[in-house]
């Protein structure tokens, strides 16, 4: 969260990229047969900055891939973005709002 000089916060929000069930799974078994990479924790030694519990949540499905890391893995893995089928969403997709236990 930012705070500018006249008291605004801003809040930045991740985009992440939302596939069709079971095919965010098949996107990164893709990108690890593209880089010759045996299992999920080979694609790590590419250089991404990203904790493997993390590529493990991505991979069940558990977490929405950010749209950054996203993007480095189809230029590492040489994969055209518009043969896929996915969705870009904000970050704060699926949150629910505040408020609502006071309102009662």
């Amino acid at each position: 969260m930012l705070v500018n000089g006249v008291g605004v916060k801003i809040i930045l929000m991740e985009q992440r990229i939302k596939f069709q069930k079971g095919q965010q799974r098949k996107f990164l078994d893709l990108v690890a047969a593209r880089l010759n990479c045996i299992s999920l924790r080979g694609i790590l030694q590419f250089g991404f900055d990203i904790n493997y519990n993390s590529l493990k949540n991505y991979y069940t499905g558990r977490r929405l891939i950010p749209l950054d890391l996203f993007e480095e893995l189809c230029y590492a893995g040489k994969i055209d973005k518009k043969e896929l089928r996915f969705e870009i969403i904000n970050g704060n997709w699926g949150q629910v709002k505040g408020g609502k236990k006071g309102r009662r």
